[in-house]
């Protein structure tokens, strides 16, 4: 009532709307101010934009920067292919030396399984070293002399390891010899010369199993129980991993269980497999092989054969049909005919050697079993006294234990390097 009587809040009122308008005009001068600015921006800006006549010197500078971009452009598309023949050239190298890589890494495998191949020598040729070589160092040590009660002592080791009589004989003299030749005093190197008279007994040029030429066909004899079989599963297994088509025949139908035995090999190695009943005729085993052989286009041919020996004349029979039916269906064939031999039967094996020898024209022999025997000798008597190449030696139960026959590193295992 008072309020509004003597206007007491109306003074107030009129303050605050004052202050307002106030607010209002700093506000409205603010916007024209920036409007004014705007304005001046847009004259700059306007002007600017008007451009001043062309002079012929701008033009040449326009024409010599015109100019410029297109070397610019040219150089650097001439520039491209040159960097793209740069990292062609990186990448053929960089593919280089992978290459030399794979080739150094091929080599070292290679290095890697002849060393394991030794070892395995070694190993399998550890009794027989104990039989030969380690008897013979033991007798060099006891000798301050070379006189012939010491030659007598090396023949002695010689013939009780199987090296056979004939042989040894042979080997004793021709170290007399060498020790007078040379004037050798010192026992211990009458060792070298002894092992330089094995490896050249040992050695011969036609010691390697050569299945190159396709077809080949490997006929194995042998009799019952030598490891016949086995063998050809262990050359089957050989063939195929070198990448060779390979055909078995199970032509010796006499045994039992020797076709079943070498249906297991053909399943492990993957190979196919000719067979018959048993019993039946091997020549007709043989024939059928051929045969298939021939329609298949197989690389390698291996034929088991009847192990039976009661007398040469049945021997010569069964085997002479074998060989006929061979010479006659399969003349492009290479021939290798292969004696399986087990080496701990020692001298017997070098009886058996010649037995077949007679009656069969053996081009090779295969010494099964020599991790078995501390008679070792018995390779150095079937080379001397049969004339026949030994080309594989068996020095273990695994299909790697079968090995081509190598003097020298035959000798080095059981010498010693």
């Amino acid at each position: 009532m008072f309020k509004k009587l003597f206007k007491f809040g109306k003074k107030k009122d009129d303050n605050e709307e004052i202050e307002k308008l106030n607010e209002t005009e700093d506000t409205n001068d603010v916007a024209k101010e920036i409007t004014e600015e705007e304005n001046t921006n847009k004259e700059q800006k306007i002007e600017t934009n008007i451009q001043e006549p062309i002079t012929e010197k701008d033009k040449e500078l326009i024409e010599e920067e015109i100019k410029q971009d297109e070397e610019n452009t040219k150089s650097e598309a001439e520039e491209e292919p040159k960097q793209d023949k740069i990292e062609q050239i990186e990448v053929i190298e960089e593919l280089s030396q992978e290459d030399d890589k794979e080739e150094n890494n091929i080599e070292e495998t290679i290095e890697e399984e002849k060393i394991s191949l030794f070892d395995r020598l070694k190993q399998g040729l550890s009794k027989a070293k104990q039989g030969i070589t380690d008897r013979i160092d033991e007798v060099l040590k006891s000798y301050t002399k070379v006189d012939e009660e010491l030659l007598e002592e090396l023949e002695e080791i010689l013939i009780t390891a199987d090296v056979g009589v004939n042989t040894t004989m042979d080997i004793i003299e021709q170290l007399r010899v060498k020790i007078k030749q040379k004037g050798i005093t010192d026992p211990m190197d009458v060792r070298v010369e002894l092992k330089a008279i094995v490896e050249e007994i040992l050695t011969n040029d036609n010691s390697k199993l050569d299945v190159s030429h396709s077809p080949t066909i490997i006929l194995m004899v042998g009799v019952n129980g030598v490891g016949k079989t086995t063998t050809i599963g262990k050359l089957a297994n050989k063939y195929k991993k070198d990448g060779k088509k390979v055909l078995l025949a199970a032509g010796d139908t006499f045994r039992a269980a020797a076709i079943e035995q070498l249906e297991v090999w053909s399943s492990r190695s993957n190979v196919d497999i000719i067979k018959h009943q048993e019993g039946a005729d091997p020549g007709a085993v043989i024939f059928d092989a051929v045969k298939a052989a021939k329609a298949r286009n197989v690389d390698v041919l291996i034929c088991d054969t009847a192990g039976r020996l009661h007398n040469k004349a049945n021997l010569m029979n069964e085997l002479g049909k074998v060989f006929k039916i061979v010479d006659r269906e399969f003349p492009e064939a290479k021939k290798e005919v292969l004696l399986v031999v087990d080496a701990t039967t020692g001298q017997n094996a070098v009886s058996q050697a010649k037995t077949f020898k007679e009656v069969a024209q053996i081009t090779g022999i295969v010494l099964t079993k020599l991790d078995g025997t501390a008679k070792g000798g018995v390779v150095i008597a079937v080379k001397s006294e049969v004339d026949v190449p030994v080309k594989l030696i068996g020095v273990g139960e695994t299909v790697e234990d079968l090995q081509d026959f190598d003097a020298k590193a035959f000798s080095d295992a059981l010498f010693g390097k």
